[in-house]
C-alpha cells in the first residue's frame, strides 16, 4: 500500500506523468542501453525496441499499477504482476537489475518532467516503483524456487532431435536435453524462452509456447517466420531458426514459465486462437485428449486458409478423442469449398457457451480483444477469460 502522502502526491501527479510517460520511457531506454549496452543486445528484444512497442508497454504498466495502488488500495493488482513475473523469469532477471532499471527511470522522468518533479513528487513515484518492484522481485523468486533453479538460472542446452515444417511459414523443433538432465515439468499453455546468436554477436530472446510433450524427455516447439513490413522489422529470431537449425543443432532453452495454464476443474473449457496462438490451444487440447477428459471442449480458431494453419489435422484428431468436443474454425480466404458462415472473421455469436466455460485466448491482439469483449458481453465474468500475449503486453491496463 502507497502511504497516504504519497497517495495524495501520485493521486495529483498521475494524469501529468501518464501524459508524458511515452516520451519519457525512450529517453529512459537511451540512458540505459547507452550505460548498458549489453542489455539491448542480449536482453531486450530489438525488434520491438525499433517499434515502440517495449515502450508503450511499459508505460502501460508503470500507470496501470500506479492507478490500481489508488483505486484498490486494500488488493494488489497479482494478476497484472503475475504476467510480468513469469516474462522476466523466462529471460532470467534477477534482483540486481531493478536499481539499473530506477536509476534510468527516474532520471529520465526528471529530464522530461524538469521543475514538476519536485523532491515530494519523486519520492512519491520511487514509492510506487519499488512497491511494484518489491512485488515483482518476490514473484520471481518464488518463480525460480518453484522451478527448481537458483535465481535467474534458466538456461540450458536443449538438442534439436527432428524438424517438421507445419506450414511454408511454421516450423516445429523438437527438443531433448544434450546435457542428459531430466525434462523441467511444465503444465499446459506454457512456454519457453530460446536465446539464439545472431550474426553480429547479440543474444536475443523470444518466447515460443510448448506445442507438444510427446513423451517425458522431449518438448516441442513451433516457429512461425516472422516477416518484415513497412513499419516493422522481420523478426530477428523466429527467421534465423528457420534458416540456420538443423537435427543435432543445440538451442540454448528456458525452463517453462507462463501463468496461462489450462486449470485442473471439471468445467467446460473454450479454446479461442488465431493464427500461430494456435500452439497454446494445441498444448492443452492434446492434454485433455491424452487424459481422457470428460470436459466440454468448445475449441475456436481463426486463420488466413487451410494452408496457413498450423496443426490443422491435429486438432480434429485431438477433438475426435474427446467425448465432448467441437471445433468451429474460420478462414479469412479459404481454399477451395468452404462454409460461408465460417468465412472471415471468427463469429462466436452463434456458439453455444455454457455459463460456466472458462476461456483460454490466444493470438493477435485485436483478435483477442474482440473475443474478451463477446465473452464479457455474454456474461462470462472477467476471472473465467485467461490471455496470453507474446511480445510486449499492450493489454496491461485495461485487461
Amino acid at each position: 500500500m502507497l502511504s497516504a502522502k504519497s497517495a495524495d502526491i501520485v493521486r495529483a501527479t498521475l494524469p501529468a506523468v501518464a501524459g508524458a510517460i511515452e516520451d519519457i520511457t525512450p529517453v529512459f531506454y537511451g540512458k540505459m542501453f547507452s550505460a548498458h549496452p549489453e542489455l539491448l543486445r542480449d536482453l531486450f528484444n530489438r525488434g520491438n525496441q525499433a517499434s515502440g512497442e517495449q515502450a508503450r508497454a511499459l508505460a502501460g504498466s508503470i500507470a496501470a499499477f500506479a492507478r490500481m495502488l489508488l483505486e484498490h488500495p486494500d488488493r494488489r493488482p497479482d494478476v497484472m504482476l503475475s504476467r510480468i513475473a513469469h516474462k522476466h523469469a523466462s529471460v532470467g532477471i534477477t534482483a540486481d537489475q531493478y536499481p539499473i532499471v530506477h536509476r534510468h527511470l527516474f532520471a529520465a522522468i526528471a529530464e522530461v518532467l524538469g521543475d514538476a518533479i519536485t523532491p515530494e513528487v519523486a519520492a512519491a513515484w520511487d514509492e510506487v516503483y519499488w512497491l511494484m518492484a518489491g512485488a515483482l522481485i518476490a514473484a520471481e523468486a518464488r518463480l525460480y524456487a518453484q522451478a527448481g533453479v537458483a535465481d535467474g538460472d534458466v538456461w540450458r542446452p536443449w538438442k534439436v532431435v527432428g524438424r517438421l515444417e507445419e506450414t511454408p511459414e511454421v516450423t516445429t523443433f523438437m527438443l531433448r536435453p544434450a546435457d542428459r538432465a531430466p525434462s523441467p515439468p511444465f503444465r499446459p499453455g506454457q512456454y519457453v524462452s530460446v536465446r539464439v546468436p545472431l550474426p553480429d554477436g547479440a543474444n536475443q530472446i523470444r518466447q515460443y509456447s510448448l506445442s507438444c510433450a510427446p513423451n517425458g524427455t522431449d518438448r516441442w516447439i513451433s516457429v512461425k517466420r516472422v516477416a518484415g513490413t513497412a513499419t516493422t522489422p522481420a523478426g530477428e529470431v523466429s527467421n534465423w531458426l528457420h534458416d540456420n537449425v538443423r537435427e543435432g543443432d543445440v538451442l540454448t532453452v528456458s525452463v517453462p514459465f507462463g501463468d496461462t495454464v489450462l486449470d485442473d476443474g471439471q468445467s467446460p473449457v473454450l479454446l479461442a486462437s488465431a493464427g500461430i496462438g494456435c500452439t497454446q490451444t494445441i498444448s492443452m487440447l492434446a492434454h485433455l485428449a491424452n487424459t481422457g477428459s470428460p470436459r466440454r471442449v468448445i475449441v475456436v480458431h481463426a486463420d488466413r486458409s487451410q494452408d496457413t494453419h498450423a496443426f490443422r489435422t491435429e486438432l480434429d484428431l485431438l477433438v475426435a478423442k474427446l467425448p465432448d468436443a467441437q471445433a468451429h474454425v474460420w478462414y479469412e480466404q479459404p481454399a477451395g469449398e468452404w462454409p460461408a458462415e465460417r468465412t472471415g472473421l471468427a463469429d462466436l455469436s452463434g456458439i453455444d457457451l455454457p455459463q460456466d466455460v472458462r476461456a483460454y485466448l490466444c493470438g493477435p491482439l485485436p483478435f483477442m480483444r474482440a473475443v474478451r469483449s463477446h465473452l464479457l458481453d455474454r456474461g462470462v465474468p472477467p476471472s473465467r477469460i485467461h490471455y496470453e500475449v507474446f511480445g510486449p503486453d499492450l493489454w496491461l491496463a485495461d485487461a
